[in-house]
């Protein structure tokens, strides 16, 4: 699934895998500075690891760094686990709630806000999205706005006011067959045959990883 997560993602940005550098970060937290030296950094999954219950050493390490990343104003994305250890992180809550699980595909629908955002504007205001969690967010950060939603999980992305700062609880990076790829793997923790949906494409979602590059990165090309 480590390696699937890199295919995905390069797939999802349109870049040359060589353009990306990958850091599983149970290895290690990247450095602040070699993060910065990339231009962007992106937070994907984690089927093994949850926010709600961060026992593992590599989890405030990594917080710090987003805080610091944030007050720089430095351009990230996160994605499903990366959403919400950002919202963790900034000084929102994150419960493991499995009744409001979503795994396969869903509608999600954009707020007012995210209707105005720059990012998500882009999209239409129903579309749908590759899910794959048990846990979520129950409470923003403090002046942190909800740029969509969805019918089991009411937060479904965020932006930092004023940074090129986006995350989404669900997964962009995965189309349909990736989606499949994820809950064959992930089936003993996370699929429920009584409230799963299955996969099927997402053809707006998975254009707002690339878009995100675009204006964070490359200047709005």
């Amino acid at each position: 699934m480590l390696e699937h997560e890199r295919r995905c993602f390069a797939a999802a940005t349109g870049r040359d895998p060589a353009e990306l550098q990958f850091r599983n970060l149970v290895d290690g937290v990247p450095a602040l500075d070699l993060v910065v030296e990339r231009g962007a950094l992106l937070i994907g999954g984690a089927g093994d690891f949850s926010v709600a219950a961060p026992e593992h050493p590599f989890f405030e390490p990594t917080a710090d760094l987003l805080r610091r990343l944030v007050r720089r104003r430095f351009p990230i994305f996160g994605s499903c686990f990366g959403y919400q250890l950002l919202v963790e992180a900034l000084g929102g809550r994150v419960e493991h709630d499995p009744a409001c699980r979503e795994v396969g595909s869903f509608n999600v629908t954009l707020t007012d806000e995210g209707r105005r955002d720059e990012l998500f504007g882009r999209l239409p205001e129903r579309f749908v999205a590759q899910m794959g969690h048990l846990d979520r967010a129950t409470e923003l950060p403090p002046g942190v706005p909800n740029l969509a939603t969805s019918r089991r999980c009411p937060h479904q992305a965020l932006r930092v006011p004023e940074a090129p700062i986006w995350a989404t609880q669900f997964h962009p990076e995965l189309d349909h067959d990736t989606n499949l790829d994820r809950c064959v793997a992930y089936a003993k923790q996370y699929v429920a045959e009584d409230s799963d949906r299955p996969a099927t494409p997402s053809p707006e979602a998975s254009t707002i990883l690339r878009h995100f590059l675009e204006l964070a990165v490359d200047g709005g090309r």
